[in-house]
């Protein structure tokens, strides 16, 4: 069972152009669409009614907030029981050097993006908040050289 939803072209051309820039005016997108403002502000209403557009958000530059340094940690947890997972996924989600949270299938039970001043930050954190914790049997630690972001989500083409 499919949870996507019926999108059509003005659809998709509102949500390529406001996830390139979310803060592009109703009245932008609706020139560029070729629609009225008010069919357009309905249009956006629907897609976040219906759950597309989960959010905005704003981005920020680790570096210049003193965050210069980013990792991939690799963590195996065992035992990988629901009770010791629920307070793990809180507590790495509450660091403030966390960046995003991924849960995994294959060796690795999770990969976490952090965001560090340096490489000793990053010791610390992966020494006190992760290798500290009974339920983590593994930390594995990948720099992150360059980072880029990419084009728009959006649905897969029907053949």
């Amino acid at each position: 069972m499919s949870d996507s939803v019926a999108l059509d072209p003005v659809d998709l051309h509102i949500l390529r152009l406001l996830q390139n820039d979310a803060r592009t005016t109703y009245r932008e997108l609706a020139a560029e669409v070729g629609v009225a403002a008010s069919t357009c502000l309905d249009r956006v209403a629907r897609l976040r009614r219906s759950g597309v557009i989960l959010g905005d958000r704003l981005c920020l530059d680790p570096a210049k907030l003193g965050r210069g340094l980013q990792a991939l940690l690799l963590v195996q947890v065992r035992p990988h029981r629901r009770e010791l997972i629920g307070p793990f996924v809180e507590r790495i989600r509450s660091l403030p050097e966390s960046r995003a949270l991924f849960h995994l299938t294959g060796p690795d039970d999770y990969l976490v993006q952090v965001a560090v001043a340096d490489a000793a930050d990053l010791q610390r954190l992966v020494l006190d908040e992760f290798t500290s914790r009974r339920e983590v049997a593994r930390v594995d630690t990948r720099l992150i050289f360059q980072q880029w972001e990419c084009g728009p989500l959006l649905p897969p083409v029907a053949n």
